[in-house]
């Protein structure tokens, strides 16, 4: 994995610690070992690593996540799935909103089941690692950006404890309009959702039932990282630029956008 120092007294947006943390989304996918060694690199000494599975119907094999911790940051981050399988998760036959747990409004149920079987861990984990205040992180990838800014909205909700920072790519939409304006009201300045360009899965499920969080930060087809997508025009030329950036496989943009590894290739330019 690539080199990276984590600034464990990071505050506020910065775009490096904002790549920091899309490479602890990166991690998630790799296995406890790799997790543990990885995070002990980059200077976290207590790591704790989840797994939870499941069995059919429910369309996801498991919840994969882990805790890592240093005396001044604990970051919780996410595993993620494979493109075709969040698309499956998001069909209509899993798509019912269910009350949110601790909260206003209402959620995706399978998001919400999903984050049901490995949260109370989650949470004994950052309690016992969180002895003196540290700051506190949530990070995830596809799948696991929806986690985690739901898992976010929930220790502050139902835990009282209020993240310093939620940073997503690729997310979901997630929750309603009532969710989403609470969380939103709470989570100020703390939540960062990236969306690289022509991303499918951060267009789905469909508004209006569903709405996204705020606030976004937007890559568009050349790279350019911005506050918000374009105008309409605009917004419109970019996406067809994205869609026709490789003459060989045209209208591909949108689940290559999504792999992790293209947000990691922005983050990258970006941070210079």
């Amino acid at each position: 994995m690539t080199a990276i120092a984590f600034d464990h007294t990071a505050t506020g947006y910065r775009i490096a610690h904002a790549r920091n943390l899309a490479y602890a989304a990166k991690l998630a996918y790799g296995e406890p070992g790799q997790v543990e060694e990885t995070a002990r690199e980059w200077g976290f000494d207590r790591v704790r690593s989840f797994e939870v599975p499941f069995t059919q119907p429910f369309p996801l094999e498991d919840t994969q996540a882990y805790t890592m911790a240093s005396d001044s940051m604990v970051v919780t981050s996410f595993r993620g799935t494979e493109t075709k399988e969040i698309r499956d998760f998001l069909s209509d036959t899993n798509a019912a909103l269910v009350p949110n747990p601790g909260a206003t409004g209402r959620v995706h149920w399978g998001f919400s089941a999903a984050l049901d079987a490995v949260y109370p861990d989650i949470l004994a984990a950052v309690q016992e690692f969180r002895t003196n205040g540290q700051s506190l992180w949530f990070t995830g990838h596809s799948l696991g950006g929806a986690l985690a800014m739901l898992a976010a909205a929930r220790s502050h909700f139902c835990d009282g404890m209020l993240a310093d920072g939620v940073y997503t790519f690729g997310q979901p939409r997630t929750c309603d309009t009532a969710l989403a304006s609470a969380y939103d009201d709470a989570f100020t300045g703390r939540t960062y959702r990236f969306v690289n360009n022509s991303d499918v899965v951060a267009q789905v499920p469909p508004e209006p039932l569903y709405r996204h969080v705020a606030e976004m930060k937007y890559f568009d087809a050349d790279g350019r990282l911005r506050d918000k997508p374009p105008s309409l025009l605009g917004g419109f030329t970019d996406q067809v630029k994205g869609h026709t950036a490789d003459m060989f496989a045209p209208g591909a943009d949108g689940i290559r956008d999504h792999l992790m590894d293209a947000y990691l290739a922005r983050l990258d330019a970006a941070a210079g």
